[in-house]
């Protein structure tokens, strides 16, 4: 469904986890509604599915969709790398690998899958297919950053872009609209 979705709507898949309560997709665009009319096509097409195959009713999720733009210079692999430990952070597994509804073993493995697309600061990690898996792993060797976790998570959450402030202003200036999370409490005295 996730395939027919991007190939209907027009969106590359980088990354990606299927969760038993939640999913992440990594994704790039190729027109402005591409991802909502993708998802809501997985929508129309897996729940029913799933209803029949289960004797259930209703819906599976809860709410919208959450997206955030991503700075690609400087957080894309970073986001590669959240996705692909979702199912280590859980305690589901011991290295990314194992857990076989992730894109790890694509990107990380050099395994085939057909749903990826590599973005180009992935393939920029290498000459060809395994120099590009082996400097991928390498990503993952390090352990996680608390911060890191929590701003990844917090522009998610709140749907901001994710990136410099130089990239926000970016943004904020092509939609001539403020984007980054608001700060809450009285102006600061100047």
């Amino acid at each position: 469904m996730v395939g027919e979705g991007r190939d209907r709507y027009g969106c590359s898949i980088h990354a990606y986890v299927l969760m038993t309560n939640h999913v992440h997709l990594l994704l790039t665009p190729m027109e402005k509604s591409s991802v909502s009319r993708m998802m809501q096509y997985v929508g129309r097409h897996y729940v029913p599915y799933i209803n029949a195959k289960y004797a259930r009713r209703g819906t599976l999720w809860e709410g919208r969709f959450k997206a955030s733009i991503v700075d690609s210079a400087s957080y894309l692999l970073a986001c590669y790398r959240y996705i692909e430990l979702n199912p280590v952070r859980a305690g589901m597994v011991m290295c990314p690998g194992d857990y076989r509804w992730s894109s790890f073993q694509g990107n990380g493995l050099a395994e085939p899958d057909g749903l990826l697309a590599p973005h180009a600061e992935y393939t920029n990690l290498g000459r060809n297919e395994s120099e590009r898996a082996a400097n991928y792993r390498l990503l993952f060797e390090e352990p996680e950053q608390e911060e890191m976790l929590a701003v990844l998570r917090e522009h998610t959450a709140s749907g901001t872009p994710l990136g410099t402030d130089d990239f926000q202003a970016q943004i904020e200036s092509m939609l001539s609209l403020k984007v980054g999370k608001a700060h809450g409490g009285r102006p600061r005295r100047v």
